[in-house]
């Protein structure tokens, strides 16, 4: 009896809501239309927004009560045979972060405009058409997973399983399977495409999806992130260092911090930095204290000429340059920190030139626009006019996330290209896209190479994977030219 009035508001909470999550599946679809010109063709769509449950798994899944509503948004074109159409599932990533970005920046048909510099424009903030939709190749369908956007679980039991690895690619898995069967489009060829850690949860429900019957046709890798090891700077894992090295270069180049043959030109950055962590800073990095004195002041000199930064900071960090240290030190002569996200756009540092990260520069600029410019397109044109907040990136998430996967051997970083390459294998006629950014620090392109490079499969698989570049970063679909380039890469690509 003692623990009655403790547990009380705990299970009004869960009461609450399991209600909230009821509430959003009895929700009437809100539907609305509209139409866009692609290429001198005009194209007329329906939309469809609307919470899909997700079901327990196992024997006991279709008896249970829906442990979450997914928001999913659909543009279906008109006048067309349904099921001879493709239909692609798109999804960002995080984790925490909504949908919003893909959407509104490159796939759907509505867009947000923003400086192609990686600046932040002034405001109001509104869509606009999207002359380069991916709706001229598929239907779309934009998926908010789990404690992003408006979706959300039923319980803390649920909460606590979605937000994980495998959970939420299960937890997906049903949310597609099911809008399939909704929208009878089993008949139809199925794409995905992910960004960031979407392309984490991409490759792990390439593999699932065929587990539940469903053969993708394609899969798109916006910002690749299969592989955590390849990004995360961690104590004892050299990899990062050596595979950030080139994009370091890609930067500093652009920012004019280079000097002698590699300040050319952004491809010959590119390519000395490449070639020296090939055939040195690899090495040198593997021998860690074993490595001479000789040898030890050769990699430092060159690791300060492909960087910018001085060489006496490369002595300090022990020839390893993390993310962070290039973001406060390359341009702090100036005063300003490096973006993440787009390493071309800098902000001031504060007047004490500290080195805590308080925001990212990249993200800022086009983090407020995509969501004033979101909320009034959702709510005036789509009919979403919710009050709760709509999670655009929900850090709680991020910061909460388990990256523990399940299964034998699963210990350290999360690694979802095995998955690739087993579905890869298993799917004759799976293919690959994968798109990267050159000034993208988050998820540099030469670590996606790298990642791309380790799939666990035959050359003639590994001949269905491509993977393009662009001169902007981690959303690289912010620069028209490169918006325009990526949409012409995927029909490329789909021919």
């Amino acid at each position: 009896m003692a623990d009655t009035p403790a547990a009380a508001p705990d299970a009004d909470a869960a009461k609450r809501q399991k209600e909230h999550v009821d509430k959003l599946l009895a929700r009437p679809a809100a539907e609305s239309s509209g139409s866009v010109t692609l290429a001198g063709r005009r194209l007329d769509y329906r939309v469809h927004a609307a919470f899909v449950p997700v079901a327990a798994e196992g024997f006991d899944g279709d008896r249970a009560e829906p442990e979450a509503a997914v928001l999913a948004t659909a543009y279906l074109l008109k006048d067309v045979d349904a099921a001879a159409r493709p239909v692609c599932f798109a999804f960002n990533g995080g984790p925490g972060s909504a949908s919003v970005w893909l959407h509104l920046g490159a796939l759907g048909p509505k867009r947000v405009v923003v400086p192609d510099d990686g600046s932040m424009p002034l405001p109001p903030y509104a869509v606009q058409d999207n002359p380069h939709s991916w709706l001229a190749h598929f239907d779309l369908v934009f998926i908010d997973p789990p404690h992003t956007g408006w979706s959300v679980t039923a319980s803390e039991a649920a909460r606590k399983k979605m937000l994980s690895v495998d959970g939420d690619i299960d937890a997906l898995a049903e949310v597609m399977r099911l809008w399939l069967t909704r929208h009878k489009r089993w008949g139809s060829a199925v794409y995905l495409a992910g960004e960031s850690y979407g392309t984490t949860r991409g490759a792990g429900l390439a593999d699932k999806l065929q587990n539940l019957g469903v053969a993708l046709r394609g899969l798109i890798l916006v910002s690749c992130a299969m592989d955590l090891q390849s990004i995360v700077f961690a104590p004892a894992n050299d990899l990062p260092y050596a595979l950030f090295l080139p994009a370091f270069a890609n930067v500093a180049q652009y920012h004019g911090l280079l000097q002698g043959p590699q300040a050319a030109s952004p491809a010959a950055a590119r390519a000395a930095a490449e070639a020296f962590v090939s055939d040195d800073y690899t090495a040198a990095l593997h021998a860690g204290a074993r490595l001479g004195e000789k040898q030890r002041s050769r990699i430092a000199r060159r690791v300060a000429e492909l960087t910018g930064l001085p060489r006496a900071l490369v002595e300090e960090k022990n020839l390893r340059i993390s993310d962070q240290t290039f973001f406060f030190e390359a341009l702090r002569h100036r005063g300003r920190i490096v973006g993440r996200l787009e390493a071309r756009a800098t902000g001031p540092m504060a007047a004490s030139r500290t080195r805590e990260w308080e925001f990212d520069p990249g993200i800022e600029a086009i983090a407020a626009p995509y969501t004033m410019a979101a909320m009034a397109y959702y709510g005036e044109q789509l009919g979403l006019g919710f009050e709760p907040r709509y999670q655009v990136l929900s850090m709680e998430v991020n910061s909460g996330w388990n990256w523990q996967r399940s299964g034998p051997g699963r210990m350290g970083f999360a690694s979802t290209s095995p998955d690739l390459a087993r579905a890869l294998r298993r799917n004759p006629h799976l293919k690959v896209l994968a798109a990267s950014g050159r000034y993208d620090l988050g998820t540099p392109y030469s670590a996606s190479d790298w990642s791309l490079a380790q799939l666990d499969a035959p050359p003639e698989v590994l001949a269905r994977v491509q993977h393009r570049y662009y001169d902007a970063g981690h959303m690289m679909y912010t620069r028209q030219a490169d918006l325009r380039q990526l949409e012409a890469d995927l029909a490329a690509w789909l021919a």
